[in-house]
């Protein structure tokens, strides 16, 4: 990948790091209830699922899922479930430093945060959408394909983990002031709310601008 390429590609990583989305909200979410450290596990998953939805756009296996309406709409719908589910739990959340004891005290608490921010990212049909739409804007066929797709996924891993670690953080600058029961149940709407909104506004999505 030329240099001019990769610069304009890095640009345009940001900027999809930086766009509010579910992998924000629950960076925001989890750092908020466990603090920054052990909200990188789900900053992992983030990634994790960031990686298998770029593979799949830039392999051309999504531009068959976007063809197709039924398979499309199935990964629209688990992706909407699955939002839902995260809100609905959230919602009815303990406060957050039930939350933050609870994950002190079971050591699988980790694996079960990576699941969550990989399935946020695999499930998200706008992603795939997305990454069919701008990969190819950045690729050429003078150099192999998969030396190209592996400098993008690096390129944007790199950038999404620090602007995650980055919403993770300043949410969790706020724990001080969320210590009270009724503070840390008003956080868990907050965020089990725009989980659900998100998950409510996948059911809207469609497989082209003018489908």
């Amino acid at each position: 990948m030329d240099l001019h390429t990769w610069l304009a590609f890095l640009a345009a990583s940001c900027l999809i790091a930086i766009s509010p989305g579910s992998g924000a909200v629950l960076s925001m979410s989890h750092g908020l209830a466990f603090g920054v450290r052990r909200a990188s596990a789900t900053i992992v998953g983030l990634q994790l699922g960031l990686l298998l939805v770029l593979f799949i756009a830039g392999a051309g296996v999504g531009s068959v899922l976007v063809a197709s309406e039924t398979a499309f709409n199935v990964v629209k719908v688990l992706g909407a479930c699955y939002l839902v589910f995260l809100g609905v739990q959230q919602w009815r959340a303990a406060g957050g430093p039930a939350l933050a004891s609870q994950a002190e005290a079971d050591p699988g608490t980790w694996q079960r945060r990576v699941l969550t921010g990989f399935l946020t990212n695999a499930t998200n049909p706008k992603g795939i959408v997305f990454m069919v739409a701008v990969l190819p804007q950045f690729m050429t066929d003078q150099r192999p394909l998969w030396s190209q797709l592996l400098v993008m996924a690096a390129t944007t891993v790199v950038v999404d983990v620090v602007v995650m670690h980055g919403y993770a953080a300043a949410a969790s600058a706020l724990q001080p002031l969320l210590r009270s029961a009724r503070a840390a149940r008003a956080q868990n709407r907050v965020f089990g709310g725009l989980l659900m909104a998100m998950g409510a506004g996948l059911f809207f999505v469609k497989r082209t601008a003018d489908a």
